[in-house]
């Protein structure tokens, strides 16, 4: 939007409108133009508070890992902060016949010797009859069987196969908002723009915002989405559209459900660290004294009963890498296993409702029972049962099965069975099993 007859340098940058358009603009102008100051370039943004997100689902091109890259984010951050995943393409479901295998894809990498070579006529004699993709591109099969196109020692932006990226859209803004701000010197303002002023020229000379401020730039950059301030409302510029030419002009913000209970999804870093085995500063004892079997078969009650166990570092790493921390699950297996029902976090817990509940079980036992600590702790069972003795009721059924079952820790046996053995032989197993008897 420079003047066509006043040529001047650019000093002062103004880009109108924030989400995932505006800060990546303000982060590659910043980072391509990086000195400040009077003999440098000055980008600021400014954006509304009252302009909602469109709320659609964000996918990427793998360009974009470069333009990450120059305005400085880590691949790390970027994946951790807006809970993105792999995107290795596209696949087409039902475009065809709408057939139970009416289904391919479109991946990233290219197919080797594509440039030399028309690999049509080969593809075409392939007895097999799959897809040009799956049968001259390795990645179909990558994205098949759920694998990622890149393993966890793989430089960052880089992958075995091309990528890009899905994306929470909600988080990747203010994610860029941030970087931009703190590493790059972008200066940004919250303000609504009420006015355009153009020069003789036609050019923008200033915008005038509610609050009253007049901001004036060499460049404008429009990326206020279909508000279109500067380049539709004030510059008249219309709107193109190409609906002969494009199958699809519309985004709906919908969720579809899974086709099957067994349709597999994956949690990355879900599988091995827990944050007490790293710090021995947690669940290191007991909650209340308890008594405790010693390695020669006797009983001792009385105090809390500290931990034993070391600290296991390497979980860590364990858990930071695809095969060893990546949860591979179902829908069918999750609601089963690892969720449970509830109303709320507090009081509202079905504990019932997930057959790997501790709480439940528990509930349900009326023998005497050994926790055999094995150099662990008992705190987190302590925990669990503590949390599902909320209110008089509750409390009143933990009270009720408690002197039929004491909870005994470990002074890092040798040998466990022996121990075991050892206790059956013990008048306290005498008397448990007596009184449950009875």
């Amino acid at each position: 939007m420079a003047s066509q007859t006043e040529a001047q340098p650019v000093r002062k940058i103004l880009i109108v409108g924030g989400g995932t358009a505006g800060w990546i603009t303000a982060g590659v102008l910043a980072s391509r133009f990086p000195q400040r100051g009077e003999a440098g370039i000055s980008v600021t943004l400014i954006e509304s508070r009252q302009q909602p997100p469109i709320g659609v689902g964000e996918g990427t091109w793998p360009t974009i890992r470069t333009t990450l890259k120059q305005i400085g984010v880590t691949e790390t951050d970027f994946l951790r902060a807006c809970d993105a995943s792999f995107k290795q393409g596209s696949q087409f479901v039902k475009w065809l016949d709408g057939g139970a295998a009416d289904a391919y894809y479109h991946p990233f990498t290219l197919p080797v010797g594509y440039e030399e070579r028309n690999l049509a006529p080969y593809w075409l004699e392939d007895p097999r009859g799959d897809s040009f993709a799956a049968s001259m591109c390795f990645q179909t099969n990558v994205c098949s069987r759920a694998l990622a196109p890149k393993q966890i020692t793989t430089p960052e932006f880089t992958g075995l196969a091309n990528y890009a990226y899905h994306l929470d859209a909600g988080k990747f803004g203010p994610f860029l908002r941030t970087h931009c701000i703190d590493k790059l010197g972008v200066v940004h303002r919250y303000d609504e723009i009420v006015r355009v002023e153009s020069k003789e020229s036609g050019d923008i000379s200033q915008v005038v915002t509610k609050s009253g401020e007049a901001l004036a730039a060499d460049l404008y950059v429009d990326c206020s989405g279909f508000s279109s301030l500067l380049i539709g409302k004030h510059l008249g510029v219309p709107f193109l559209p190409k609906k002969d030419v494009l199958f699809i002009d519309k985004a709906w913000a919908v969720q579809i459900p899974y086709p099957t209970d067994d349709a597999p999804f994956i949690i990355p870093r879900g599988d091995a660290a827990k944050l007490f085995q790293l710090d021995l500063s947690i669940l290191r004892s007991t909650v209340r004294p308890g008594k405790l079997l010693k390695n020669d078969g006797t009983l001792e009650a009385c105090c809390v009963i500290q931990s034993v166990r070391v600290a296991a570092p390497g979980i860590a790493r364990q858990n930071a890498t695809f095969d060893g921390g990546t949860l591979f699950l179902t829908v069918r297996s999750f609601l089963s296993a690892n969720a449970i029902r509830a109303t709320n976090s507090l009081d509202g817990i079905d504990h019932c409702s997930s057959n790997n509940s501790t709480v439940c079980a528990l509930q349900s036992i009326s023998v005497p029972v050994l926790f055999g600590a094995m150099g662990w702790l008992l705190q987190d069972q302590f925990v669990r049962i503590a949390s599902a003795t909320l209110g008089d009721e509750a409390r009143a059924s933990f009270r009720a099965y408690e002197p039929s079952a004491d909870f005994l820790g470990g002074s890092m046996p040798r040998n466990f069975i022996t121990i075991c053995r050892s206790f059956q032989a013990s008048p306290f197993w005498r008397g448990s099993r007596s009184r449950n008897a009875g």
